[in-house]
């Protein structure tokens, strides 16, 4: 069965799930937010990124490369290429929404959604995050597919506090 996600946040909202005052509060499920935005950074285009870095992901369920480091104000091109079998995603965010938002895809797990810190890829395809990291800390990113984050399939960003400015062209390292 598959369900919109408008429509799932509809039902949760309805049977009073405490979902909507923390990470789906922002928005809709329709493209217009990244979850929890502020704390994790901002939606970029190509133009902007500073590099490109490319992740692999499996059906063992991991990340090639499971570990990033980035700067401050960085702003990367993630090139997501999933090398197995199985359907699987790429979304940036706290430890929190990643864990609420895989709760909702278990609930629902036909659930379709597209924000800006995510991309979901079918077997063998490739999709793209360009995504600026506006805060020094770390960042998670993780599989939100009904059972793969539980098993392992996350990852993080370390953003080092040291800034560097955006490009302005764009540039390959």
């Amino acid at each position: 069965m598959k369900i919109s996600l408008i429509a799932a946040f509809s039902l949760l909202l309805l049977v009073g799930s405490n979902l909507a005052g923390t990470a789906w509060a922002s928005g809709s499920h329709t493209g217009d937010h990244a979850h929890d935005a502020p704390a994790i950074g901002k939606p970029s285009t190509a133009g902007q990124a500073n590099r490109t870095v490319a992740i692999e992901m499996t059906d063992d369920m991991r990340f090639s490369p499971a570990k990033i480091a980035v700067q401050k104000g960085e702003t990367i091109h993630f090139t997501i290429h999933n090398r197995g079998k199985l359907k699987h995603e790429f979304v940036l965010g706290t430890e929190k929404a990643l864990k609420e938002h895989a709760e909702l895809m278990r609930k629902f797990p036909g659930m379709e959604h597209a924000e800006d810190n995510m991309v979901s890829v079918a077997p063998g395809q490739s999709g793209d995050v360009i995504w600026r990291f506006t805060h020094s800390g770390k960042v998670l990113f993780a599989c939100l597919q009904p059972g793969h984050y539980d098993a392992g399939m996350k990852g993080v960003v370390a953003v080092d506090r040291k800034t560097i400015k955006p490009t302005v062209a764009g540039a390959s390292r």
